[in-house]
């Protein structure tokens, strides 16, 4: 938290400080990024200083997150998830080798989780009682998780079709849920106005910049466990993006701060029935 200098809107460029920053730019609306003191970064993110932290979570990173301690969120294991080394299914492909990242090992068995945590030690750290978010799957059930941990509750916004089972872990976990009559985009602007209204804290993806920073962790722990060699490519799952620009965003952050002289490829891969993305790159 000590070397966050605020945060940069992507569309505009305006720099602004922390406590301006809830969700997107106030001047234009655009997508918000976490800018930090990298020269100051250097000295407390050395190759040296890593491999001395006892810490096996996503939190051996907090001097590059936006949070000033993982408070509660700590209670459960989030990251330091393992790396396998997929040698037969390497070989059916041809390729030299290929690496499996299981972020299945986290607590909700997601990749969410990494930015439910940071969200939850943003939200426990500014006070906020109730979190809510716009779901149609695992992030829903990683907040539902992992907010009774930071003592917090949860609001969960689905779209009235979202599967049983699905709901069903979510209640499970004590989330109060919400069936909205309609898609995902009317869930997520019915939790955008209940959140304005009712003073609730937005973790919804794409909307709350904290998710990112929370995601680019993945992307430190990559590196590290492969003994800082960068990979030549890395194929990430893709909704909205998130995932992808919070890998981006690691990669790029490790690269200034001269843990790593080069940055991968990345390879976003998305679901026939939702390219969004894809079609638009088209």
């Amino acid at each position: 938290m000590d070397l966050l200098l605020g945060f940069e809107c992507l569309g505009c460029g305006r720099q602004h400080r922390p406590a301006q920053a809830k969700y997107g730019c106030p001047a234009c609306g655009a997508n918000l990024q976490a800018s930090y003191d990298y020269a100051k970064a250097k000295r407390l993110f050395s190759r040296k200083r890593l491999a001395a932290e006892p810490r096996r979570d996503l939190w051996r990173y907090l001097p590059l997150l936006p949070v000033r301690d993982a408070g509660l969120a700590r209670r459960v294991q989030v990251g330091w998830t393992p790396l396998y080394d997929a040698e037969r299914l390497a070989r059916s492909l041809g390729l030299k080798r290929l690496l499996l990242k299981d972020d299945g090992r986290n607590a909700s068995a997601s990749f969410k989780d990494r930015a439910s945590a940071v969200v939850l030690a943003h939200a426990a750290q500014t006070r906020q009682k109730i979190v809510a978010t716009a779901s149609t799957g695992n992030a829903a059930s990683s907040l539902a998780c992992l907010a009774p941990g930071s003592g917090l509750r949860s609001v969960i916004f689905v779209p009235k079709a979202a599967p049983a089972p699905k709901l069903a872990q979510l209640l499970v976990f004590g989330a109060t849920v919400l069936a909205v009559d309609g898609t995902y985009d009317d869930a997520f602007e019915l939790c955008a106005k209940a959140c304005e209204r009712w003073g609730w804290y937005n973790r919804s993806t794409g909307l709350n910049p904290y998710t990112r920073e929370g995601k680019k962790t993945c992307a430190f722990e990559l590196c590290e466990q492969l003994g800082w060699d960068v990979p030549d490519e890395v194929y990430v799952p893709v909704g909205d993006g998130n995932i992808l620009s919070g890998l981006w965003k690691g990669f790029t952050e490790l690269r200034l701060l001269e843990l790593i002289d080069r940055l991968p490829r990345l390879v976003a891969v998305q679901a026939q029935g939702s390219a969004a993305i894809a079609r638009a790159v088209q």
